[in-house]
């Protein structure tokens, strides 16, 4: 499957809701529940990776968890290349524009470029933009979290990003976030590109879902809300409704 493609022709339609599962936080029969009910619930695709915790065991084993269970494709979010799964369907390759550290700006690249090239794994190239808060994913990336009260910063990441050629420009609030990133920023950052505009991070209900896909988002991405859910598919359901209403 060419999953750019199949992303874009989905997004002609609707705006898109994609559900991140972390092997690092849950087993796998745990992650094969949730992306069980993640799919009847309607969502569009599934991520898995996370911040801490991942190993190639562990990362492998959610994969084949989830495709026992939807027919949906699978796309990594890795933070290692140690943890790149070659079971998934398609990898978000990404670096993040504004770590400290030149690791994950591109040497866990460089460290899985091979790997990937020879997999048959489809590369979804990213530019991954960490907003204040952040939360775990700027403290493990060693990232200086953008400006939530000024888009100007994360409007330049993400010009930048797109400068390199990358499709997806991705703003993340950071899991577990008390506030998703803010609909002026996402507007300000849609104004300025082309690219595909994922958003996610603190994103919990109808009205901030509805906020991020009002302001310009193309993906949605929501995590949290599904691994605290007791019933995935009735609380994930109205919210993948208010993303595809668009």
């Amino acid at each position: 499957m060419d999953l750019h493609n199949y992303l874009r022709k989905l997004r002609r339609e609707r705006p898109l809701h994609l559900t991140l599962l972390d092997p690092g936080k849950s087993d796998t029969t745990t992650i094969g529940r949730l992306a069980h009910g993640a799919a009847q619930a309607g969502t569009d695709a599934i991520m898995v990776g996370g911040s801490t915790g991942l190993s190639l065991e562990r990362v492998d084993a959610a994969v084949l968890g989830i495709k026992a269970q939807t027919h949906l494709p699978v796309i990594l979010f890795p933070t290692v290349a140690k943890a790149v799964s070659t079971k998934a369907d398609a990898i978000f390759f990404m670096s993040l524009l504004n770590s400290s550290e030149r690791r994950f700006l591109v040497g866990e690249q460089i460290e899985s470029a091979a790997m990937v090239h020879q997999s048959g794994l489809q590369p979804l190239s990213m530019a991954y933009l960490i907003i204040e808060p952040g939360m775990a994913a700027a403290r493990v990336g060693k990232a200086t979290p953008l400006p939530r009260d000024d888009p100007r910063p994360a409007v330049a990441h993400a010009m930048a990003g797109e400068l390199f050629g990358m499709r997806y420009i991705y703003l993340e609030a950071g899991s577990g976030a008390t506030e998703p990133v803010p609909a002026p920023l996402i507007a300000a950052v849609r104004d300025a590109i082309s690219a595909t505009l994922i958003v996610g991070g603190g994103i919990r209900t109808v009205d901030a879902a509805a906020a991020a896909v009002g302001a310009g988002a193309d993906l949605v991405v929501t995590g949290t809300l599904v691994e605290r859910a007791s019933m995935v598919k009735e609380e994930l359901q109205p919210v993948i409704g208010a993303v595809h209403a668009g």
